[in-house]
């Protein structure tokens, strides 16, 4: 086998509790006087935002607020924020949230000055190179959950309203200048958000440790990823305001993000379309469709994981691993299944061809095939 790839690492990152206190120094050093923060409309309401906008007006910075950001947001979304950010005046974004305000915010300041649709510089083959890169607004991430990691990566999900598909839409620009994670800022996240972002990192890792492209540094940190959730997500969920635990999670969010550099698969690939089409959360959706998958993927992946399992604490090598992950998902109160996230039947065969079509595909261990998938969806059901 040739060993070639091209690979790609994360940004700068401010690391630790309290370190909010920086952003206006990250803002400066990205360029930004006047930033428009940009966040979805439940953390637009807390008063960490209000805390994060108040250090930047104190410091002399003309920010502003853009919060009409969905859950899983859409070219709606964007439009909008990117009239906000004209009728600012703003130079820079600082996107600050979950993974639709990181999505959102990113893909904001990517858009802000480009002539050509969004759907123009969706993620297939060199259609990034379509984009004026010196028209990119500057950005600076602050996440609020520890899942998505969306802080580290150089591309913004964004669902299309009329074909209820979700699209990444990927230039290496759209990677954030600085990133602050600050784990006090996860400290008010309600429970089945802690969860669901933190099983949202756990797939990242999952399936990026079972892809089959070659990256050994991704295999390793993605190898570590798994660890920390498996040892801090049960933490945070019993102790919300363990900072310690936290901490480890918003590393694992990171990791994660860096690790699916080398391939996601079909955990994606299905819950991309669920998405879409039902507006469910995406890390909890992971999480249903993951013993499926994991099954689908025994024969291909038993082998590393054997290996794995030891590191990560579990015996009886992938078998162990696949049991662990039923009492994972039990422990957290997971829903036992699609149909429990409102998904029906009927949807399957829609949700089979938004799948197939989705580039996390090419990444999976095993072919996927309309045949599998259709399968797949029926066993999560």
């Amino acid at each position: 086998m040739t060993l070639a790839a091209n690979w790609s690492y994360p940004t700068a990152i401010r690391f630790g509790s309290g370190r909010i206190a920086e952003l206006p120094d990250a803002c400066a050093g990205a360029g930004m006087t006047r930033p428009l923060l940009i966040t979805d409309r439940g953390l637009a309401a807390l008063p960490v935002t209000e805390t994060a906008l108040g250090i930047l007006r104190k410091a002399g910075l003309e920010a502003a607020m853009f919060a009409d950001v969905d859950p899983n947001p859409d070219e709606i979304n964007l439009a909008a924020g990117v009239d906000a950010f004209h009728s600012g005046g703003h130079d820079g974004v600082i996107a600050f949230g979950g993974g639709s305000g990181l999505d959102l915010g990113k893909c904001v300041a990517f858009m802000a000055r480009q002539t050509r649709p969004v759907w123009d510089f969706e993620d297939v083959g060199d259609w990034w190179t379509r984009a004026d890169a010196s028209a990119i607004a500057p950005i600076v991430a602050v996440p609020t959950t520890a899942g998505t990691g969306s802080e580290v990566g150089r591309a913004g999900v964004l669902t299309n309203s009329q074909t209820h598909e979700k699209k990444i839409i990927f230039h290496p620009k759209m990677l954030p200048a600085t990133v602050i994670c600050d784990p006090e800022l996860t400290v008010g996240m309600p429970p089945a958000i802690t969860v669901g972002t933190g099983l949202d990192a756990f797939a990242h890792c999952v399936e990026a440790f079972s892809s089959p492209h070659y990256h050994p540094m991704s295999q390793g940190i993605a190898l570590e990823g798994m660890r920390l959730v498996i040892e801090n997500l049960p933490r945070v969920f019993d102790t919300p305001d363990d900072i310690e635990a936290r901490a480890h999670m918003m590393s694992a969010a990171a990791m994660g993000s860096t690790a699916f550099q080398k391939g996601l698969g079909a955990i994606h690939a299905m819950s991309h379309p669920v998405g879409a089409h039902f507006n469910t959360h995406h890390g909890t959706t992971n999480a249903v469709c993951m013993p499926a998958v994991l099954d689908l993927n025994a024969p291909a992946i038993s082998a590393r994981f054997d290996r794995a399992a030891g590191y990560l604490g579990l015996e009886g090598g992938f078998a162990g691993f696949r049991s662990f992950v039923d009492r994972f998902n039990q422990s957290l109160g997971v829903p036992l299944g699609l149909a429990a996230l409102g998904v029906t039947a009927d949807a399957v065969p829609a949700l089979v061809k938004g799948a197939i079509k989705d580039p996390s595909c090419g990444g999976n261990p095993v072919t996927l095939t309309e045949e599998n998938l259709t399968a797949l969806f029926n066993a999560a059901m």
